[in-house]
């Protein structure tokens, strides 16, 4: 059936790797604009990783994360970095 969430039903919270049902998941938007649906495939954390969250703003987080070199270096230099900006 189009439009069907059977397949979708279970989703892997991005946090821990756990697999859960989607209704006991909370959608996660890497943009922070969960409100504009439009395109948008949304990952998942299981409730105890979203509770854990520090919801607070994110503008200009996205740019530093990439100037201090996010997923191209190793931990050290990453942390390093993005705590000297």
């Amino acid at each position: 059936m189009l439009g069907s969430r059977s397949s979708r039903d279970v989703v892997t919270c991005i946090a821990c790797g756990e697999s859960v049902s989607r209704s006991d998941a909370r959608e996660y938007d890497k943009h922070g604009d969960r409100w504009n649906r439009d395109g948008k495939e949304f990952e998942y954390l299981c409730k105890s990783c979203h509770g854990q969250l520090t919801h607070a703003p994110r503008e200009g987080l996205e740019d530093r994360l990439t100037g201090a070199g996010a997923g191209t270096l190793g931990d050290r230099e990453f942390l390093a970095r993005y705590l000297a900006d």
